[in-house]
Formats: C-alpha cells, structure tokens, sequence
C-alpha cells in the first residue's frame, strides 16, 4: 500500500468518525428530550393523581364498592408510590431531592438510598 492509498483511507475514516460523531450527538439530543418529557410527564400524572384522590375524597364510594376494597387508600397509594420510585432508581434516575429525575449513572446515589430507607421504615 504507497503512501497516497494510505492517507485516502485515513481521510475517509475521519470522515466516517465525523458522521458517527453527528449522529451520536442527535442521538444524545434525543435522549435528554426524552428524559425531560418523561420528568415532566411523570410530575403531571402525581399531580393528576393527587386531583383525583382530592375528588374522589370530595364524591365517597358508594357502601358496596367500599365492602369490595380489602386495602386501605392510604396504604395501598404509599406501596404504589414507593414501588415505582424504587423501579425509577433501579432503571438508572435519582428518586432524591436532590437530583430528581436526572441520570444516575453506574454508582448508588446516598441520598436517593437515604430515601429509600426512610420509606420503607
């Protein structure tokens, strides 16, 4: 291979690297929109949910679909919540004060830990 064959080649590889690159940073703008709809989503349907408890503490259940209802609302929301704050952490965000919604990373995050804990107590 001479020396003009080698220095195409090389060109055309920091070509094809510039194009990954490009795409790998659209790819990168998707997912920050992706993660912020989804926070945003996520604090709309709490909210959603805390108006409909609101309502519906507002209009009582008739007596025979209170009958029905083995769990307690007030337990039975508190499981939910910290079962899906527990399923967001293990997917990778912080559930924290701290750091609500963003990336974790590869470490535990203390304070979403702390958290945790004090749930489950």
């Amino acid at each position: 291979m001479n020396k003009k064959e080698l220095f195409e080649r090389f060109t055309y590889l920091e070509k094809q690297i510039g194009e990954l690159y490009e795409q790998f940073g659209e790819l990168k703008g998707n997912l920050v929109q992706l993660i912020e709809e989804n926070h945003h989503l996520s604090v709309e349907n709490h909210h959603l949910r805390n108006r409909l408890e609101s309502e519906t503490e507002n209009h009582p259940e008739p007596k025979e679909n209170i009958a029905d209802n083995h769990v307690p609302k007030a337990d039975a929301a508190v499981g939910e919540g910290y079962d899906n704050l527990a399923r967001i952490y293990e997917e990778g965000f912080h559930i924290c004060n701290v750091h609500f919604g963003s990336p974790r990373g590869e470490e535990d995050c203390l304070f979403c830990l702390l958290f945790l804990n004090k749930q489950q107590t």
